[in-house]
């Protein structure tokens, strides 16, 4: 029930995020707007059909981390695609970040309990260099002189958005170990196995259970 609640408030905030960032109220911002829900809508769908073939069933918590996968994925191009573009871009996030959140992370063996690399990570990855490919004239100002996408003829901004997917890719890695060792040295990165057991509100938190009469 939360889980269903939280992700229709982050649904609908999500508007404010993508639309609301061009601080106006122009055809650019409805574009946006349109956009942003028509991706969310599809990577919940699509989401859920991936479940439904591979367990036979579709999941509250998959559909909603499909939704959450399509608002990821559409951020990046939120003002520069069209809407069935956005449909493209949803789906294929609502597939793909369901195999990194499953598939992938069995593969690699790495520690994701709220799969935000999964999501995230691979949404916006995904979204990043999708921008480059459906980013079109008919959303964008050609006076000002932004680049278009793969699907207008253009490769200048396919090239740049992988570039700078690289690049990030690499900060955050080498920002992530640098904090991880910090850390470590500080306060180390892990508790003991018996505090895990006895669970950290208890061994880290000192809280107290009380009974209520």
């Amino acid at each position: 029930t939360y889980t269903a609640m939280g992700a229709a408030m982050l649904w609908v905030g999500w508007f404010g995020f993508n639309a609301g960032s061009e601080l106006l109220s122009d055809e650019v911002t409805s574009s946006a707007f349109a956009v942003t829900h028509f991706s969310a809508a599809a990577g919940a769908i699509a989401w859920a059909v991936y479940e439904w073939f591979l367990r036979g069933k579709p999941s509250v918590l998959g559909t909603a981390s499909g939704a959450v996968a399509g608002l990821v994925c559409i951020t990046p191009a939120a003002g520069f695609v069209q809407p069935m573009p956005a449909l493209i871009m949803g789906a294929s996030a609502g597939v793909v970040c369901a195999f990194a959140c499953g598939k992938l992370k069995m593969m690699f063996r790495y520690d994701d309990s709220l799969d935000a690399f999964g999501v995230h990570g691979v949404g916006g990855t995904l979204g990043a260099i999708l921008t480059g490919v459906f980013a079109t004239r008919a959303c964008t100002d050609m006076d000002n002189g932004l680049p278009l996408g793969l699907i207008e003829g253009e490769t200048r901004l396919l090239l740049g958005q992988v570039a700078a997917v690289g690049v990030t890719v690499v900060f955050s890695v080498v920002m992530t170990f640098i904090l991880l060792k910090i850390v470590d040295v500080a306060i180390g990165l892990r508790v003991e196995e018996s505090g895990e057991r006895q669970g950290l509100d208890l061994s880290q938190h000192e809280e107290e259970g009380y009974i209520l009469f």
